[in-house]
């Protein structure tokens, strides 16, 4: 890999900071509907222990959707290879909170992904913990070392007030019996989940652990086996962006997540993480700028998988 990362980074912020940005903030939930458009930053936290961040790299925002790798990893730890009795591995080719192809697989959605993958991983860790609501924010803490972390209220509120689609999909995966428990308190939990705040910094280290085998970078705690990890690498790499997914591995190369709050976050295997936030979304609901971003990065290094 090239030494300068740093200097590789910094000149692709600048490059994709002059870019227009074409995208639009996410104003079905109306609280991301209020984020500053032109903010923009990027960290990359490499595993031999050096980092560097650029921009609004220390300043927090909604994670959304990348908080369901975490759900996932969490939901791992319990259920292992059974967990794909319930959810699938294929990218799904439609929009992220589709009801098309439900009923086609019988409740059974195309990954962990997309909005109903997300909701029936709710549902496996309600089943499986005693409270799964603190006990998923205990794991992220955990994972994040941000003992202070928390779910954002506002957000959540925001989203249980508009997330008609949401409460559409939990009652329709309920009715094709993939659903366990109450579609009230799945959903609860889901939009909770979404609602975490974290900085592209503190983002880059929560997901160092799926760089590192398994294994948190600070203590070596082990989250996951090494089999786990890889298998939740490649459904980033395949499912990560939505019905998007193929390009960004087409043009960017890497595993990664991203989020209607506008972040992404992205690893190469045993190297490092990167994340980027810039809160105006392509039309396929991924941060405009964080892939232009992305994309430069690894095209003009060899930071990428390929």
């Amino acid at each position: 890999m090239n030494s300068d990362y740093s200097q590789i980074i910094e000149n692709a912020y600048k490059f994709t900071k002059s870019l227009k940005n074409q995208g639009k903030l996410a104003t079905y939930i109306p609280e991301l509907a209020n984020v500053d458009p032109d903010k923009f930053g990027v960290h990359m936290t490499k595993l031999d222990g050096d980092n560097f961040g650029i921009g609004d790299h220390l300043e927090k925002f909604s994670i959304q959707s990348i908080a369901k790798v975490l759900s996932l990893s969490l939901a791992v730890k319990f259920l292992g290879e059974r967990i794909w009795t319930r959810i699938d591995v294929e990218p799904s080719g439609t929009k992220f909170d589709s009801l098309l192809l439900l009923e086609t697989y019988k409740g059974i959605p195309r990954n962990p992904f997309v909005n109903s993958g997300a909701i029936v991983i709710c549902d496996i860790l309600i089943s499986h913990l005693e409270n799964a609501r603190e006990e998923f924010l205990e794991f992220v803490r955990d994972l994040s070392d941000i003992p202070d972390l928390n779910y954002s209220d506002k957000i959540a509120d925001s989203e249980k007030a508009t997330g008609f689609r949401n409460v559409a999909l939990c009652n329709f995966i309920k009715s094709l019996g993939n659903i366990k428990n109450d579609p009230a308190e799945v959903l609860d939990f889901y939009f909770d989940m979404c609602s975490l705040e974290m900085n592209c910094e503190q983002l880059s280290r929560t997901f160092s652990f799926l760089a590192n085998g398994g294994k948190k970078l600070n203590d070596g705690k082990k989250i996951l086996t090494s089999s786990q990890t890889k298998r939740i690498n490649a459904l980033m790499l395949t499912c990560g962006f939505y019905d998007e997914s193929g390009e960004f591995a087409f043009k960017v190369g890497l595993p990664g997540k991203s989020g209607v709050g506008g972040g992404i976050v992205a690893l190469y295997p045993n190297n490092f993480t990167i994340a980027v936030w810039s809160p105006k979304l392509n039309p396929n609901g991924n941060s405009f700028k964080g892939m232009k971003l992305l994309e430069t990065v690894t095209t003009h290094s060899e930071m990428s998988i390929f």
